[in-house]
């Protein structure tokens, strides 16, 4: 079922993948269709009354969105449960907090700013949350001086 905001609601059941910790909600093609943003379109998804934002994301042949561990944490849901899902292709923009250390050492290396700031919103995440989560300010360092050197290099990872 949708309606004219572009919203789709269906229910479904969590796949986790057997082996993995891979869990996530297979979009079906009709309802790809009906969102109108593509197979790897950004999403705002709600299952069972909570909202997160992701991206779809083709896997095993697939459409399919990520219901990650926090999310399944956060909601009680495990694999093979039965979800109620609200989906909208999500246009509004995905920004990334840029610490002020990994700014300044981003400036200090010419292209290198541009280069992370071409970088999908889930890479400069990646790169972000792995500095902001460092223990000790030694770690922190090492880690923005190889987030750095990569893109110098023309390395996303």
């Amino acid at each position: 079922m949708s309606n004219s905001d572009g919203l789709v609601r269906f229910q479904t059941t969590l796949v986790q993948a057997s082996g993995m910790r891979a869990t996530g909600i297979i979009i079906p093609p009709e309802i790809v269709e009906r969102l109108g943003g593509g197979r790897r379109a950004p999403v705002r998804v709600e299952v069972n009354g909570y909202e997160y934002r992701s991206t779809l994301a083709v896997m095993g042949g697939h459409t399919m969105v990520g219901v990650s561990a926090a999310i399944r944490a956060e909601t009680g849901l495990s694999g093979g449960d039965t979800v109620d899902v609200e989906v909208v292709v999500d246009r509004s923009a995905r920004l990334v907090d840029v610490p002020r250390d990994l700014a300044d050492a981003l400036t200090a290396v010419a292209g290198t700013r541009e280069f992370f700031d071409a970088l999908s919103n889930s890479l400069r995440r990646y790169h972000v949350d792995s500095i902001n989560g460092a223990k000790t300010p030694e770690t922190r360092q090492r880690r923005i001086s190889k987030a750095v050197s990569l893109f110098e290099q023309g390395k996303n990872r």
